[in-house]
């Protein structure tokens, strides 16, 4: 049965919010994860999910929020492919090379400058710099076959963890571009400056180029009522036997990530079977967590409608100016708090209580809500304004 225009265009915009209701939903779960580092940088180790050292409600926050960086890879690579369903391949690349170092410039001006004021600067190349840079190799790679690019993105995900046991040392031929490809460390700049490669961006290009790929389950003629639901079944498929995979993996404890090993309690030991490495992320850190943003994702699109999926697509609406707000927000605060109490471990302003971080995480939601909310409609009302797209 054939449906109408109108119709047509009501059933676009609802598969779209599915989308956005994700990106909102990690925007949220990860204002959680930088409150949660604002007010305990104290508390910050090496490892945040080390069974180990990380008291259990940090260290399942922690896991909570490691879906952010890898959901919100593959979505950007996701609406990259609906960008190419309305522009030509050269379009999409200039828009994807555009975008990217517009993301690469905010991360190590005002996003650095929010996190480090003192000199000489470090420049935190996180998980926004990585964005862009994958975005910028995107753009390359569209013009590749889409078996090719799936077979590239499966052999980065699935192989990226073979060269793990590749380290180079500064002044090392290769190390620079290493550093930023697969091995997080320290790149020395002029001036005393350096530069910290937190975010390797090798596996999130794998990421974002599957990303793209999934995106032509989202083409014009699959918009129908019924090809919602089959793909809705499609992605619940695909996110349990990721997840499926991951737990297969993990239990034969021979790839993917560092070993595991029972601990002291059962808690202990599902702790270090699901502790798994973010920098740069495991083939089993991308399973587990993509498995359950995919399962999501699927969940968003049967339950369209309901008011507080349209309250996360409006965090997801605007999801870079929300990013820079919430970091200005917090580090404002700290720095505050700083000003009236001093030190109050080591060197650093920090709560005693975990309870204080629900309260301020309850507090912050809805009053960063309101103007990410104005935004989101002055982005969707004002598409005559070119540059608001970029955030």
């Amino acid at each position: 049965m054939s449906i109408t225009p109108v119709a047509q265009a009501a059933v676009n915009r609802r598969r779209l919010q599915s989308l956005d209701a994700l990106r909102g939903f990690v925007m949220v779960i990860m204002l959680l994860d930088h409150v949660r580092e604002n007010w305990y940088l104290y508390m910050n180790v090496p490892d945040p999910v080390n069974p180990v050292t990380v008291e259990p409600v940090m260290f399942f926050i922690r896991i909570v929020t490691n879906l952010c960086a890898p959901v919100f890879v593959a979505l950007t690579g996701l609406g990259a492919y609906l960008y190419s369903q309305n522009h030509t391949r050269a379009e999409t690349a200039a828009y994807l090379v555009k975008r990217g170092l517009l993301l690469m410039a905010i991360d190590v001006t005002l996003l650095t400058f929010a996190w480090t004021v003192k000199l000489p600067m470090t420049f935190w190349l996180q998980v926004i710099w990585a964005i862009g840079a994958c975005m910028i190799a995107l753009a390359a790679l569209i013009y590749l076959p889409k078996k090719l690019l799936l077979a590239l993105g499966l052999l980065i995900v699935a192989g990226h963890n073979l060269l793990d046991g590749v380290r180079l040392l500064p002044g090392e031929p290769g190390f620079v571009a290493w550093a930023l490809l697969h091995q997080r460390d320290m790149i020395a700049l002029p001036f005393g400056a350096f530069a910290r490669t937190s975010y390797p961006v090798l596996p999130w290009i794998g990421v974002i180029v599957l990303g793209y790929l999934l995106g032509s389950w989202y083409e014009r003629d699959q918009s129908s009522a019924a090809d919602s639901g089959r793909r809705v079944r499609r992605l619940l498929a695909l996110g349990f036997g990721m997840l499926a995979a991951f737990v297969v993996l993990r239990a034969l404890n021979v790839y993917g990530d560092k070993p595991w090993v029972a601990g002291d309690s059962a808690l202990h030991t599902m702790m270090g079977f699901i502790a798994l490495t973010k920098y740069p992320p495991s083939l089993l850190f991308l399973l587990q967590t993509l498995g359950v943003g995919v399962i999501l994702l699927a969940l968003f699109e049967r339950w369209e409608g309901h008011p507080w999926l349209n309250a996360l697509a409006v965090f997801g609406g605007a999801p870079m100016f929300f990013y820079i707000l919430h970091i200005y927000v917090l580090r404002a605060l700290y720095h505050v708090a700083f000003m009236i109490w001093g030190p109050t471990h080591g060197v650093s302003f920090g709560l005693d209580n975990v309870n204080w971080l629900w309260l301020w995480y309850a507090v912050l939601l809805p009053v960063l809500y309101v103007p990410t909310a104005w935004y989101s409609r002055l982005k969707a009302r004002r598409r005559d304004i070119a540059w608001l797209k970029y955030f």
